[in-house]
């Protein structure tokens, strides 16, 4: 696949110099964020992974070509086109065999990224094991991804939408890392706090960095390391578990299921939360770019 990916002209000067590179998913430009705000925050971010020193790597397909890193106008029409599907990683060899255009979720991003030698990846909340699995067998393909690649994502730990206990007992069942990032507790994506207890926590990059490499010296890096990075100021939590009761039901009326509940619910929020919801979501993408690319430069 590495000879399918088409590197952006920033993104092959830093592979040749050397330079640290951030990976950024786009589901969260083409299905995360409302427009016109995905397009701004998507441009943000970038430019925040460039104010901390690394160089961002944004991924996703157009016209059944890998990008890894997205020109400008690349990055208006994952914002602005209406084709752009959502795509895991057992979708990326039908999106380029069929020459269609799909943005990458966490595990795609990921896949495309460890290929392409990229190693820390900024996304906002992980996907994880969904509400009523134990019925539908919903579990989000991230968690298959992550527990195969040397990765290290930086996120404000998984979607408060989804079982985060059920979660959790996967991550360590999948040998899957996690630290958190100057707290104690899991975060849950809205909130700082998801109600559960996190075993390790480090409070600066250089532990990070530390923990990165020690992982390579005793050959564990096959499986990703997750660092939480709680979000600073969070929804008032009865308010958001009633947003969430609301949207959970509205999903099941309307058979709302599969890939297609994380964006609805989403939309939700933020349509509930009059807007409150879509604040958080992208103060949490911005403040992981910012330590992903710290991160990385601490790396090098």
């Amino acid at each position: 696949m590495k000879s399918a990916i088409k590197y952006s002209a920033e993104v092959s000067a830093a592979i040749a110099a050397g330079k640290p590179l951030v990976a950024l998913e786009s589901t969260i430009i083409s299905h995360g964020l409302p427009r016109p705000s995905n397009l701004a925050v998507a441009i943000e971010c970038e430019k925040i992974v460039r104010e901390h020193g690394a160089v961002p790597a944004t991924i996703a397909l157009l016209d059944g070509v890998v990008h890894v890193g997205l020109e400008i106008k690349e990055l208006e029409a994952i914002a602005n086109r209406d084709d752009i599907s959502k795509a895991s990683v057992r979708d990326l060899a039908i999106i380029v065999a069929s020459r269609k255009s799909a943005a990458t979720t966490v595990a795609a991003t990921a896949h495309i990224a460890a290929i392409a030698g990229i190693k820390v990846f900024a996304t906002g909340g992980l996907g994880g094991v969904h509400r009523g699995a134990n019925e539908s067998f919903d579990e989000s393909a991230d968690l298959t991804a992550l527990s195969q690649l040397d990765m290290t994502v930086v996120c404000a730990g998984v979607k408060s939408i989804l079982d985060v206990h059920a979660t959790l007992e996967r991550l360590e069942t999948l040998a899957i890392g996690l630290v958190g990032y100057k707290t104690n507790r899991f975060p849950g994506f809205y909130l700082t706090d998801s109600g559960f207890d996190l075993e390790h926590r480090v409070d600066n990059v250089d532990e990070i960095a530390a923990i990165i490499k020690a992982r390579t010296s005793i050959g564990t890096q096959f499986k990703a390391l997750i660092v939480a990075n709680a979000v600073k100021n969070e929804m008032e939590k009865n308010r958001h578990d009633q947003f969430l009761a609301t949207g959970l039901a509205k999903a099941a009326h309307d058979g709302i299921d599969g890939k297609a509940v994380t964006p609805f619910l989403l939309e939700h929020f933020h349509t509930a939360s009059e807007g409150e919801s879509l604040a958080i979501n992208t103060e949490i993408i911005k403040s992981n770019c910012a330590l992903a690319a710290e991160i990385a430069v601490a790396l090098i």
